[in-house]
């Protein structure tokens, strides 16, 4: 099934009611919800093979014989494969070696064999040298087994090359493999910024993450009420993101009246109170480990918002629409930095930690920094077509009752940006009317 080709600038065509029909999954008319953890939109071979590309095209270009992946998210880009994903963001102890040509090899945790090797991008299992070394105390031996087999594959499959990038490992395997005589380098920052540039097929798990994490607000929306605490909205939005297809989410940014200021509380035990602002973002890890990250702001009823509601929502609304109105494929990061919406002084102190920040399998790069915190945050650097960035605000005073968070998700075109995030905005806050 092709994708339907849909316009961004629509959102009629999407039935956040009923959770959901949606463009992105190839039927308009609605015979196909995006909780098929498999859609037939997406090709997992096209998907896996364009990445594993463009990871091996910048291994080549760098000089590397292979790189040893522990970090998931970098496993899961180089090879679709996924296990235990949460266990292994904590443990160190599986890791993929990726050669510069030839077969990659999984050194998985015992009894686990089978859940990659069906895959194309792995030609072979072992078991992994670091499992529970550190329960046993006998991680210097550990590091030397590891290192002493990730040397002799890299003699013998890395081209005459030496150089051997770690992208996240324990600082005694690194020194294990200079002992062994490898050329040893950090390049968890250069995976990084391969994985800024999205394939095709990417963008079409982008939407359809996007989809999902926007089912999950709806239900959300239609939750809020007097007497709901802040727990229960977090729990039903994580359970929609799981009913869809999605995996888990990042945090648990989602609060309630005076909790909204400042930003980055957490979920908690809250009852929710009539007539205050609810706020959440979504940093929601989606089709097939993609992420989803875009904030709405909404209102606990009966009534209408305040005047000071709405004055806080449409700066926030204003701040996100004129940044994503002055993106530009090839635009430097300092030059977003500096023409980027000017934060009225009452709340410049309380800002949002960037402008804007790059979005694919979670917060990636681009960073782009406010102008005032450019020195100590930014780095230099341009928009490409393919990277998919995230438009930011938060406009909250200190001291103040309330803030608002809004947020959405747009993908740099060759000409333009498309907008990846869809769920609309609050009428009530927008109306001009206090």
């Amino acid at each position: 099934m092709s994708v339907v080709v849909f316009d961004p600038d629509r959102t009629d065509d999407v039935d956040f009611a009923d959770r959901m029909r949606h463009p992105a999954a190839g039927d308009a008319a609605g015979g196909m919800w995006l909780s098929d953890t498999e859609p037939s939109f997406i090709d997992v071979t096209a998907l896996r093979q364009g990445r594993l590309g463009r990871l091996r095209s910048w291994m080549a270009e760098a000089g590397y014989g292979a790189v040893v992946l522990f970090d998931p998210y970098n496993q899961r880009y180089a090879t679709g494969s996924r296990n235990m994903f949460g266990y292994f963001l904590r443990n160190s102890t599986r890791y993929f070696f990726v050669p510069v040509e030839g077969p990659i090899i999984l050194f998985e945790y015992p009894q686990s064999y089978h859940v990659s090797m069906v895959l194309d991008t792995v030609d072979e299992a072992r078991p992994s040298k670091l499992v529970w070394s550190s329960v046993s105390d006998r991680d210097d031996e550990a590091a030397r087994n590891f290192a002493s087999e990730i040397a002799d594959l890299l003699k013998t499959q890395g081209g005459g090359l030496m150089k051997i990038g770690l992208d996240r490992c324990n600082h005694l395997h690194a020194l294990a493999l200079e002992e062994a005589g490898c050329e040893v380098r950090d390049c968890q920052a250069e995976i990084l910024a391969v994985r800024a540039i999205k394939t095709p097929e990417e963008v079409k798990c982008l939407q359809a993450s996007m989809a999902g994490a926007e089912a999950a607000v709806a239900a959300v929306r239609e939750a809020i009420k007097p007497g709901v605490t802040e727990n229960e909205l977090f729990a039903i939005m994580y359970h929609e993101v799981i009913r869809q297809g999605g995996e888990f989410i990042e945090t648990r940014l989602l609060t309630s009246g005076q909790r909204t200021n400042p930003w980055f509380s957490e979920a908690s035990g809250r009852v929710v109170r009539p007539g205050e602002l609810v706020a959440l973002d979504t940093d929601t890890i989606g089709c097939y480990g993609y992420y989803s990250d875009f904030s709405r702001t909404f209102r606990c009823g009966p009534g209408k918002p305040t005047h000071d509601q709405k004055t806080l929502y449409r700066m926030a609304y204003d701040q996100v629409q004129y940044n994503i109105s002055i993106v530009r494929p090839g635009m430097a990061f300092r030059e977003i930095a500096e023409k980027a919406w000017k934060i009225p002084e009452r709340y410049v102190e309380q800002r949002y930690t960037s402008v804007m920040h790059g979005v694919g399998m979670h917060g990636e790069t681009p960073f782009i920094a406010h102008a005032i915190d450019y020195e100590t945050y930014g780095r230099d650097g341009h928009l490409q077509p393919g990277m998919v960035i995230s438009v930011e605000s938060y406009i909250g005073e200190k001291g103040g009752c309330e803030g608002v968070k809004l947020e959405d998700e747009i993908l740099i075109t060759e000409d333009g940006t498309e907008l990846l995030s869809r769920f609309p905005y609050e009428e009530d806050f927008l109306d001009g009317h206090a």
